[in-house]
């Protein structure tokens, strides 16, 4: 939509102007089901254990975004603003995954579901493409080819002037950001296991894709894409210089408080591990000699998953066998 069916861009119209998306509407209502429901069927099996709100509430919080950022104002005037367009894409790529990832939708999976489904999850997390695609250095160079790709070459034009390509990249922004954040801020159960050091290596890395784009965006003297006609606003060129500098100053906010996010986590997990660090590893040695599991190591994360749980089921049930007259 142009000028002639837009008003001029404001906190009223962000707020009050909103377009039906079906496809978005219908997924995020199926998503905030499922997991909903995930979580009562948590919450049912083990009434001592619920599972917490406030990772439901995170999980929401991301599905919020998702509609904010393609049904509300930000989504009705992204062919129009430039810089809008940018906001758009910094929620979709940078606030709505994080959200999700905190969400742990797959530990909750795991925890409601029963077989075959839980096995087939299980299978799944442990195939190839799952390994392969939630690599860290994948998901950094996903992200550094999505945010350059998208922003300084053609592709912007194709987007802007089809609408199932212009949808696309909402989707790809999802999935990328994802699998970008995942191995990073996540505690799902993925193959890979990131150190803190290198998960802020890692994030400090995503900071210069975001100011190079921004930059290049801010500097240039031409108008490299053509948006929707609007009679009201910055000029075009101004327009796009706004939405470089939304990119830059926007990314590296965003990202600045990720690294704090993964910082303090740094910092409670070593602050947990100094006061209570012996006494886990002499209970995880201890469970290893009771179920006859020699394979585990004292700084193994593995006394807790469902090999040693059934080991450990067994060991009880040992015990609780009639002894023989």
């Amino acid at each position: 939509m142009g000028s002639d069916m837009l008003p001029p861009f404001g906190w009223a119209p962000a707020v009050t102007r909103w377009q039906f998306a079906p496809v978005v509407t219908a997924l995020v209502v199926v998503l905030a089901g499922l997991y909903l429901w995930g979580a009562w069927r948590v919450a049912r099996r083990h009434p001592a254990r619920p599972w917490p709100l406030w990772r439901t509430g995170m999980f929401l919080a991301g599905l919020l975004v998702i509609v904010i950022a393609t049904q509300s104002g930000v989504g009705s005037y992204d062919d129009v603003l430039f810089w809008d367009h940018m906001i758009q894409h910094l929620l979709l790529i940078m606030v709505a995954p994080p959200l999700l990832i905190v969400g742990q939708p797959v530990t909750l999976l795991m925890h409601a579901s029963r077989n075959p489904l839980h096995t087939w999850v299980k299978r799944l997390l442990r195939s190839r493409v799952i390994l392969a695609i939630t690599w860290p250095p994948v998901g950094i160079a996903a992200y550094t080819a999505t945010i350059v790709g998208t922003h300084l070459t053609s592709f912007m034009n194709l987007a802007m002037s089809n609408e199932n390509v212009h949808n696309a990249e909402h989707a790809l922004y999802l999935v990328v950001g994802y699998l970008y954040f995942l191995p990073l801020i996540g505690r799902e159960p993925v193959r890979w296991r990131v150190s803190y050091p290198v998960r802020l290596f890692l994030l400090f890395l995503a900071m210069p894709v975001d100011a190079y784009t921004g930059v290049v965006l801010g500097s240039t003297g031409t108008v490299p894409f053509t948006m929707d006609h609007r009679s009201w606003g910055p000029s075009p060129l101004d327009d796009v210089h706004v939405g470089g500098a939304v990119m830059w100053v926007g990314g590296a906010a965003i990202m600045f408080v990720m690294i704090m996010f993964v910082f303090l986590a740094w910092s409670r997990d070593t602050r947990a591990s100094s006061r209570f660090g012996w006494l886990e590893s002499a209970r995880r040695v201890n469970i290893a000699q009771m179920v006859n599991a020699p394979n585990v190591r004292e700084d193994s994360g593995d006394v807790d998953d469902e090999d040693h749980l059934a080991a450990y089921n067994e060991y009880l049930a040992r015990l609780n066998r009639p002894l023989k007259p």
